[in-house]
């Protein structure tokens, strides 16, 4: 069996491949149990990373159903699991506090057009070149502007007025009313966090995540905590999808969205390919990155035309595909046929989870995605330290595009500086 780098180049996806290949019932079996593992993992993060972005939890399962079911069918990798990712988080976020839902939906609409036209022109092999330190910088910014932005909730803070966006007055107005944290917020925000590091530590096997939650949804029905849950503030979800339709399009507001759908694009770009990368350094296969941007285009169009958030490979469900025996995309289908179970059969269950406990998800999912050892290690070599700081600086100060565009414009000015440099006898 090939490793795939003859064909990384072709617009063919994965799936036909498998297939072609030949697929049995001993295959499907390992594919099934690999997509009820990652399901498991991604049903309590998908509703956590809609809730931090700004929307309703279904939006987040609309996306990983729809939009990862999309991946597996046309992606470029056989292990990739599309869906939202916290990384996304911040973008969304600002968003949809910018220009509402409709202009989110919009926005990522956009945003799968542009994935598409740029996997159709070939641009995937340049996406995979952007430096290393400015990839490490962006992700440990992100991870912490995250992980700002769940203080609220995981300490059940009330504010007089909206949240700011921008971290330093985010970080000022949370101080000013940390005296209305919730006691009970906090224990359950930290306690969700703690088991959810124990259980990974002790028993790696187990679905830390969905035990923790549910285990907080229990205690806090049980004992009547006063906090904040998502049915208080929600509603229950709604038995299934909705039909599918095309948002609300005006030519000033394509304009108005424009900027952010050129973000969700350069990042859903960068975070799908070094996600299939990352499960081409565990299979020893090889990803087709032309035909990944397409499908990561086309899942994004989809969760749109659903009402989803936005789509792109995620690393870490990836990795637990891997992990959990998968062995073609029909595993990522199936993460999405069970999601789509919950969301028909249990979604009332989900009213009774408190917002602090998917806070303290959400803070487990910052601190793995924080490279701290990377970052440590660049800060070591000044070059790789100038464009590191840049990255994370300007990510933090003003938002994902600029701290990019900054980082790669230093290392791009490194580079000429050393081959203008001459060599030293």
């Amino acid at each position: 069996m090939t490793d795939g780098t003859a064909t990384r180049n072709l617009y063919r996806p994965k799936l036909l491949t498998t297939f072609k290949e030949g697929y049995s019932a001993v295959l499907f079996r390992k594919d099934a149990l690999a997509g009820l593992t990652v399901a498991i993992v991604a049903l309590p993060l998908s509703m956590a990373i809609a809730v931090a972005s700004g929307v309703s939890p279904e939006r987040g399962l609309y996306a990983a159903i729809v939009g990862g079911a999309v991946v597996s069918l046309l992606g470029g990798s056989r292990y990739q699991i599309g869906g939202p990712a916290g990384a996304f988080i911040v973008l969304v976020a600002a968003t949809t506090a910018r220009f509402g839902v409709d202009g989110l939906v919009l926005t990522v609409l956009l945003s799968g057009a542009m994935l598409t036209v740029l996997g159709l022109l070939g641009v995937g092999a340049l996406i995979r070149h952007i430096p290393h330190a400015v990839t490490v910088g962006f992700t440990s910014g992100i991870a912490v502007t995250i992980l700002a932005s769940q203080i609220r909730d995981l300490a059940g803070i009330s504010l007089p007025g909206p949240e700011p966006g921008p971290l330093l007055p985010k970080i000022t107005a949370l101080a000013d009313a940390a005296g209305t944290a919730v006691p009970a917020a906090v224990i359950i925000g930290f306690g969700c966090a703690a088991m959810i590091f124990v259980l990974r530590r002790l028993r790696p096997s187990w679905p830390g995540m969905l035990i923790a939650v549910t285990l907080a949804a229990v205690a806090t029905s049980l004992l009547r905590l006063p906090v904040e849950t998502i049915g208080s503030r929600f509603g229950a979800l709604p038995h299934g999808l909705p039909a599918p339709h095309l948002p609300a399009v005006d030519l000033d507001l394509v304009l108005r969205v424009l900027p952010s759908a050129l973000s969700f694009t350069l990042l859903g770009g960068v975070e799908s390919l070094l996600s299939a990368k990352v499960a081409d350094g565990m299979t020893g296969r090889k990803h087709r990155s032309n035909m990944e941007l397409v499908a990561q285009g086309v899942a994004n169009i989809a969760s749109a035309l659903f009402g989803g958030i936005s789509v792109t490979g995620t690393i870490a469900r990836t990795a637990d595909n891997v992990r959990a025996g998968a062995s073609s995309p029909v595993s990522g289908i199936m993460h999405a046929v069970f999601l789509l179970a919950f969301l028909l059969v249990a979604a009332p269950l989900a009213a009774y989870v408190p917002l602090s406990s998917l806070a303290g998800v959400l803070l487990v999912v910052c601190w793995n995605m924080a490279e701290k050892e990377e970052f440590a290690r660049l800060l070591r070599e000044w070059r790789g330290a100038a464009v590191l700081l840049a990255t994370f600086g300007l990510t933090l100060l003003e938002d994902l595009t600029t701290g990019i565009i900054a980082g790669c414009g230093v290392a791009a000015l490194l580079a000429l500086l050393r081959r203008k440099t001459p060599e030293e006898p």
